[in-house]
């Protein structure tokens, strides 16, 4: 007989009744692993339904692993978002500066010129009523003068005196007296 253990052949004879009970009680336990190896072999229904309980236990495993892959990229798609939005925002605000300061710039410019037309009328107009007052002055004769230079001085009253005058005048034109 041969050892399945080891390969070695068993003693073939017994040196006592002990030692006879020992080889059997070793015989009898290999012959029961050898018949509950088989039997598992054998049992086709039990081995599928171990095979399923591993399969089912790592479908679990990995079901767990992509859910908890799938939250990951979800946040990192979340977070670059994120980021994408609030970099469109910086450069929209950047944009709105840009636009605000040119405006800014050009309203200032804008000033500038109408101050310099206002100051380049404002030196004609000076230059023109003393040029008036100059001619005025020299041929203008002497009872009317002071009235006519008061009326290139300060020209709004004169121009009311003035209108009342043209008034009177088509009035008395177009409704004479009969």
């Amino acid at each position: 007989m041969t050892d399945r253990t080891t390969g070695d052949h068993a003693p073939s004879g017994a040196k006592g009744p002990d030692e006879l009970r020992r080889q059997i009680e070793r015989t009898r336990s290999e012959l029961g692993d050898t018949v509950e190896e088989l039997a598992g072999k054998m049992d086709v229904k039990g081995r599928a339904r171990a095979r399923a309980a591993d399969l089912r236990d790592k479908a679990g495993a990995l079901t767990v692993q992509l859910r908890s892959t799938a939250a990951h990229a979800g946040h990192t798609v979340q977070d670059k978002a994120t980021q994408a939005g609030h970099k469109v925002q910086d450069r929209a605000v950047q944009a709105g500066h840009k636009v605000q300061d040119r405006a800014v710039e050009a309203g200032h410019k804008v000033q500038d010129r109408t101050l310099q037309a206002g100051d380049t009328a404002k030196g004609g107009a000076a230059r023109t009523g003393q040029e008036l007052e100059r001619r005025a002055e020299h041929s203008v004769p002497m009872p009317v003068r002071p009235v006519v230079l008061a009326a290139i001085r300060h020209p709004r009253p004169a121009l009311l005196v003035g209108a009342a005058v043209v008034a009177v005048a088509v009035v008395a034109w177009r409704y004479p007296k009969k």
